[in-house]
């Protein structure tokens, strides 16, 4: 990768790993057990490992799956993780999977979805409520969160072990995660990443130049898959985000309301890639998760 790309992913780098918490904050009674690597594939790549976190008591508890950003290059289970969530009931499963340096796409949709089998397999094992599962995540993670709710009806992406069990997602909380690569040259701000470049994050995903590699990239866009069937979505994104064009959301927010889906599309202004400082974005987040994970009445999704 370029020097000009390192530049322009710093930010959104730095953002993705260390967005939340840090294991440290769990230091208190509401937190309970903590299980690190723990192998989603048998005998599998060191990538395709999760760390969860639960709640010292109760049961039956509402899963969130946070997949960390960086490019599809970098980042780490480690950084970002919302654990705060945990203090609330939930439990927060943190996945990694392979990089673009590792395999090419479909790779890092087909181990989001070798996790979450993994973890419907094994919650009886750790009180997790197999019904009630969000995929959540920032850029590249937001975008394999998008993935994970826009094929939850489809078979393509699952391979491996434990395919008796659903890789579908109850809601997905999308941070300006890419929709359609395809488009994101035609509306990225002046000074912005170039991504139709051989070099880019998208290129090297798909394993070629993407504007060289149609029917790849197609396969790879989150809006290839939108359909009726797909779960609430909450898409959040800075409209100056100069990684990820914004118009990437609109896409899939357009996309998601032809196709009758629940969604709330939050705007940032003049938000950046990441960063954020706007209150908005926690509290809806919140919301959203409590209605779909918990059963709580929300506030409309309505800025107050």
């Amino acid at each position: 990768m370029s020097f000009r790309y390192f530049v322009l992913l710093t930010p959104w780098l730095v953002f993705s790993l260390g967005m939340a918490g840090s294991p440290s904050d769990l230091s208190d009674k509401k937190a309970g057990p903590v299980y690190r690597d723990l192998a989603y594939v048998a005998g599998g790549h060191e990538r395709q490992k999760l760390d969860l976190y639960l709640p010292a008591e109760g049961e039956n508890f509402p899963l969130i799956v946070y997949i960390h950003g960086g490019a599809f290059l970098a980042g780490s289970k480690e950084q970002g993780v919302p654990l705060e969530y945990v203090r609330d009931g939930y439990a927060v499963a943190s996945i990694n999977y392979r990089l673009s340096q590792h395999a090419k796409f479909p790779a890092q949709i087909e181990d989001c979805k070798a996790a979450v089998r993994w973890l419907r397999r094994h919650a009886g094992d750790y009180r997790i409520d197999p019904n009630h599962i969000a995929a959540w995540g920032p850029s590249a993670g937001g975008y394999l969160a998008a993935m994970l709710g826009v094929t939850g009806d489809t078979k393509e992406f699952d391979k491996g072990e434990h395919l008796e069990f659903s890789s579908a997602v109850q809601a997905v909380v999308d941070y300006f995660g890419p929709t359609d690569f395809l488009q994101m040259d035609d509306h990225r701000l002046p000074g912005g990443m170039v991504h139709n470049s051989p070099d880019s994050p998208a290129s090297l995903l798909i394993g070629g130049p993407i504007q060289e590699n149609k029917d790849k990239v197609q396969k790879a866009n989150p809006i290839t898959y939108v359909s009726p069937k797909d779960p609430p979505f909450l898409i959040v994104h800075g409209d100056q985000d100069p990684v990820v064009p914004y118009h990437q959301s609109i896409l899939l927010d357009e996309a998601l309301r032809q196709a009758g889906v629940p969604v709330i599309f939050y705007t940032v202004k003049g938000g950046g890639h990441g960063t954020f400082r706007d209150p908005n974005v926690p509290r809806l987040t919140r919301e959203f998760l409590e209605k779909h994970l918990q059963g709580k009445n929300d506030n409309s999704g309505k800025p107050k």
